[in-house]
């Protein structure tokens, strides 16, 4: 495990030696070698507090008259990390965008709190590999692993606040990205246990195996978009809700088969524990998305799943773009027509989704030029298909690639011209056509729907 040396050579520079609260202000800057974009925006929340352009040297500062103190995050596009700010500071960060999260350093006034952050976020991802063999273990060996970890987190933590003492809303925060952190494990463990050792059923659990959960506070305001603290929600909601329906709608085995009254059991849950909006809204969208995107049930169970959720969420601040999954799902059921898209040919000339499928067998599948190593396995994997399947037409769709590339790409695997299409347009690609796996396709009988939700790997 990395050794947290950072805390024990911290200083505080004299010019910096004065009352913090008497200081409304903030200063974060800093320094990022290889540059992948030109800006560093600061958010708090979903909220963008400021931005600022780097200089000639790969530096920015920005100046925040006033502080709202506690949790923000910093995105230099595509990467984005985690900041803790409090009035008075004057943070500073350097890193490489080659090694973004590695290369990080804060320093500074407010580095102490930030550097731990940084450092548990780095450490947990090394945890990650015996974490996952601990799930094998029985219940009481699995606790015994799993705390001592946690115990040993919270030493350092109070080697820490011995060494620089934290404020109340730092340490809480340090604390709760160490406890949401390893409580998560606890109730992923039922699942992971069952799966790796291929048993057909949930095991039995004591009475104190989940002894943590008398203390969790589903209304934490200064956590809600905090992800430690945000994904423990997910998989307690999920946990839960699993426990309490398995009896009702398992059969034979203690396994979900009705996904429709298991993702209504977590919507009813989330109604009853979870007040605060923000929290409350994201829960509610990620039960949402869960479900439309990965179940793919039927139009009536569909509906009524749209319904319960507009019963219990229908002022979500999420709720436009719910609705337009589902009502992106709904239009792609076996049986309709495909929506009418606009497509770029290879001869740089518009034309419509449905004129291209026609009456025809069609497998629609998708690929971008952004992510190589992703198409060249779903080309080669479309090549097999063809050879099998001389009766069905593959029509490449291409999404998130400008056309000098994609044309480039196209000439250079040389992909069937006739069959290469792609969308400048992928917001109405992607709600028209749901492009979720990215591995999926759409397959087409006689220019009507057979299956939306198909795996290109699955099929024949």
């Amino acid at each position: 495990m990395r050794k947290i040396t950072f805390y024990l050579f911290a200083f505080i520079l004299v010019g910096c030696q004065v009352d913090k609260k008497s200081i409304q202000s903030a200063f974060f800057s800093g320094e990022i070698v290889n540059p992948t974009n030109n800006y560093v925006v600061l958010y708090k929340d979903e909220i963008v507090i400021d931005s600022a352009k780097l200089d000639e040297n790969n530096r920015f500062t920005l100046r925040l008259d006033q502080v709202d103190e506690g949790l923000y995050h910093f995105d230099h596009h595509p990467e984005l990390q985690y900041v803790y700010l409090e009035k008075g500071d004057s943070l500073m960060i350097r890193l490489n965008t080659s090694d973004f999260d590695e290369s990080l350093v804060f320093s500074g006034t407010g580095e102490v709190i930030n550097n731990f952050l940084l450092e548990m976020f780095l450490t947990y991802e090394e945890e990650e590999p015996l974490i996952n063999e601990f799930y094998e273990l029985e219940p009481e060996a699995f606790s015994k692993k799993i705390d001592s970890l946690r115990q040993s987190k919270f030493l350092l933590l109070k080697e820490l606040e011995n060494d620089m003492p934290l404020s109340d809303k730092a340490l809480e925060i340090a604390k709760a990205n160490i406890d949401y952190t390893y409580y998560a494990y606890y109730e992923k463990y039922p699942f992971k246990h069952r799966r790796k050792l291929g048993e057909k059923s949930i095991h039995e659990l004591s009475s104190n195996f989940y002894g943590y959960r008398k203390n969790i506070n589903y209304n934490n305001t200064n956590l809600t978009y905090f992800r430690p603290y945000y994904n423990y929600m997910i998989y307690n909601i999920g946990n839960m809700s699993y426990m309490d329906c398995a009896e009702e709608c398992k059969k034979g085995e203690n396994k979900i088969k009705n996904q429709l009254h298991y993702n209504l059991h977590k919507l009813k849950l989330i109604d009853s524990l979870v007040k605060e909006n923000s929290l409350r809204d994201n829960l509610f969208r990620n039960v949402a998305m869960d479900y439309l995107l990965k179940v793919h049930d039927n139009e009536e169970n569909n509906n009524l799943f749209i319904n319960d959720f507009h019963k219990r969420s229908g002022n979500n601040k999420h709720i436009a773009e719910i609705d337009g999954l589902y009502t992106g799902i709904q239009n792609i059921q076996p049986g309709n027509k495909i929506p009418d898209l606009e497509l770029w040919n290879t001869n740089g000339e518009k034309v419509s989704l449905r004129e291209v499928t026609g009456n025809k067998n069609i497998v629609l599948y998708f690929w971008t030029g952004t992510q190589k190593r992703q198409f060249e396995n779903i080309n080669k994997r479309v090549q097999e298909l063809q050879a099998k399947n001389k009766d069905v037409i593959y029509i490449g769709i291409n999404y998130k690639t400008e056309q000098p590339q994609w044309t480039s790409i196209v000439e250079k695997y040389e992909l069937d011209k006739d069959n290469q299409f792609r969308s400048d347009n992928f917001e109405e690609l992607t709600n028209s056509l749901i492009i979720y796996p990215t591995n999926k396709c759409i397959l087409m009988k006689d220019g009507v729907i057979v299956n939306a939700f198909e795996n290109l790997y699955s099929i024949n």
